[in-house]
């Protein structure tokens, strides 16, 4: 039997100015997708963070009324690492998104009102690959993401984002999902690894509950290994892969 043939990925898209990454829960960016996120805001581009939640739900001994301020805050610090100044919290509650007309008007008003050309989100598919299973929160936030990508620039639906003064914004070009099993391109990660761990580990309460390896070994070896394996198929350089929608 022949082995079968590793398919190249692709380079993602580079002439883009600005973009939005849209996901469910502080960390969600962290596992790999922010050394791509270090990468960009060295070379001047814009990128701006919205989260559905604070993640209050994610730490069993803490309680949510104390752990959504403090993932928050974690959060914020993470994303200054990698040069992300906008971050913001569209107060969902962790654990129980619901898909629906709610969440696509919460975030195609972030899409209007940042005006990206590049949407970036978590995978949105039941699985991680495999029997790997997926949570809800994931799900809902990565499927209303990618249609609110058009929402954002229908005046018809959400007329009342127009009365807010969130003219429509048809200017997305790309939805790129991070974390998918069907990986399209990839971004090389070389640039900002080192950045990535720092981001990760700005986390630290959450890692420390889940996980009793030590922090920075556990985050160094994750991202390492990831980023490896994703370079196996982008000229062995280190690499974070995206499943990338056109539009």
């Amino acid at each position: 039997m022949t082995e079968a043939k590793i398919t190249e990925l692709q380079p993602l898209p580079d002439d883009w100015q600005r973009a939005l990454a849209v996901v469910a829960h502080p960390d969600d960016l962290e596992y790999g997708c922010s050394a791509a996120v270090a990468g960009w805001t060295d070379t001047g581009r814009e990128v701006a963070y919205v989260l559905a939640t604070r993640g209050e739900a994610g730490i069993d001994t803490v309680d949510p009324a104390v752990c959504g301020p403090l993932r928050e805050r974690e959060q914020r610090a993470s994303a200054a690492v990698v040069g992300v100044t906008s971050v913001d919290f569209l107060d969902h509650r962790d654990g129980v998104i619901e898909y629906g007309l709610a969440l696509r008007r919460d975030i195609a008003a972030a899409i209007r009102r940042h005006r990206p050309e590049l949407v970036i989100t978590l995978n949105h598919r039941d699985t991680w690959g495999g029997v790997a299973w997926n949570t809800p929160d994931h799900v809902a936030v990565g499927r209303a993401t990618l249609d609110a990508a058009a929402d954002a620039g229908n005046r018809w639906i959400f007329p009342e984002l127009t009365e807010q003064g969130l003219e429509p914004w048809n200017g997305v070009r790309w939805v790129a999902v991070a974390g998918s099993s069907n990986p399209t391109h990839a971004v090389d990660a070389t640039p900002g690894l080192e950045r990535a761990v720092r981001s990760l580990l700005e986390h630290r309460t959450y890692i420390e509950a889940l996980t009793d390896q030590d922090p920075e070994v556990y985050v160094r070896d994750f991202m390492t290994e990831t980023t490896a394996a994703t370079g196996k198929r982008f000229g062995g350089r280190p690499a974070v892969a995206f499943e990338l929608f056109g539009r």
